[in-house]
């Protein structure tokens, strides 16, 4: 089926590009229009109003939220950008390139941070910092850093950087497991360079994988939400209504390069594990399970011969992988994990990227229509 949309990073501000090729400069000054020019006549309805229809007053979880949130200024080289591999061309285009010789400014962009810990960590986007030769983070209070990058991982699309100071408003983590579609949540970043904005939306999917990390090795478990994002609220907060840290902002989805209705986080669970790692080792010190999978949809169920549709198939095992020295076979239908029910490949991901080496996960497996668990202890890659 043909994509409606395409699906942009939602940072750097200077300029992104889409999957599809889509380009998108934001330009320095931001045209305002006054909502009355698009006004239509429509005609007034009364609603039954319920005392807990919209039970959330944002101001309190906004007011915890806005000073644990930070502008991230990214400068590049001139030969950086000029570098035909550098992830920056890919999001500026080569059109960026050619019009400019020796002695041209640095380039730059824009995007948001989250304070991670009080001592100076800060979680971000790996688009946000990519080949960045200098950072720059404000803070709330306008306080200015410069910035060092202490370790990046491509397949989620998260960075961590630090800044040297103390005493910094950390936000709490949510339990990103408990979230459920419906809940309201609130975006903070810094779109179009405006910073500390705050927008409000509810969570309309979660597990989502909207192939823009390029598979492989990548990890894809986006909640979705209909909040407001835009360039620059790349590595962003979302917060929960309670003001707790329940996402990074990355994506959105947009016909036009700016939002268009949907935005995509990656999951605090997930962000943290690869946070913590990243501190302490300088990289994702990543898991796996050793396996191809796909999803089971009702084709490949009546093909198996099973009475259910969701599930994730084991296709191939990787010689001498965790899954194959468990036990686990081609065919074999995974429907959860430690007591969790997994519907999806980008669930089962997720989970799985959440893991250290080490860790055994009991594996609930339906193989040729009679369920069992099966314990497989995680190896490096």
């Amino acid at each position: 089926m043909k994509q409606l949309f395409s699906l942009v990073l939602a940072g750097i501000i200077g300029g992104l590009i889409t999957l599809g090729g889509y380009s998108l400069l934001q330009p320095d000054t931001l045209a305002l229009t006054q909502p009355e020019a698009y006004a239509q006549a429509v005609k007034n309805v009364n609603l039954p109003v319920h005392a807990n229809a919209f039970p959330f007053d944002f101001k309190e979880a906004a007011a915890k939220a806005m000073p644990a949130v930070v502008h991230i200024s990214a400068t590049m080289s001139r030969t950086a950008r000029n570098n035909g591999s550098d992830p920056f061309r890919f999001f500026f285009g080569d059109e960026f390139n050619s019009p400019f010789g020796q002695g041209q400014p640095p380039a730059g962009g824009t995007g948001s941070g989250v304070i991670y810990s009080p001592d100076g960590y800060i979680i971000t986007n790996n688009h946000v910092v990519a080949s960045a030769n200098e950072l720059e983070v404000t803070l709330y209070d306008n306080r200015t850093f410069k910035a060092q990058v202490i370790g990046t991982d491509e397949k989620t699309d998260l960075a961590v950087i630090k800044i040297e100071a103390t005493n910094l408003p950390a936000l709490p983590l949510a339990n990103s497991d408990e979230a459920e579609v419906g809940e309201w949540v609130l975006a903070v970043g810094n779109p179009f360079d405006l910073t500390s904005t705050v927008t409000a939306g509810i969570i309309s999917a979660k597990g989502r994988n909207i192939n823009l990390l390029g598979g492989g090795r990548s990890i894809e478990s986006f909640i979705q939400t209909d909040a407001a994002v835009n360039p620059g609220n790349s590595g962003g907060a979302l917060v929960d209504a309670q003001g707790r840290l329940l996402g990074i902002n990355t994506a959105i989805a947009t016909r036009t390069g700016v939002f268009s209705g949907y935005s995509f986080a990656i999951p605090i669970g997930l962000a943290a594990r690869i946070a913590d790692d990243i501190i302490e080792y300088g990289s994702f010190q990543r898991a796996f399970l050793g396996v191809t999978i796909v999803d089971l949809d009702s084709e490949y169920a009546q093909e198996l011969g099973v009475d259910f549709s969701q599930g994730v198939v084991i296709e191939e095992l990787a010689d001498g992988g965790s899954a194959q020295y468990a036990g686990l076979l081609p065919k074999d239908i995974i429907v959860g994990v430690n007591g969790r029910e997994v519907k999806s490949v980008p669930e089962l991901q997720e989970i799985v990227g959440r893991s250290k080496v080490g860790d055994t996960l009991n594996l609930i497996v339906n193989r040729r229509g009679k369920q069992q668990t099966v314990a497989v202890r995680l190896k490096a890659g």
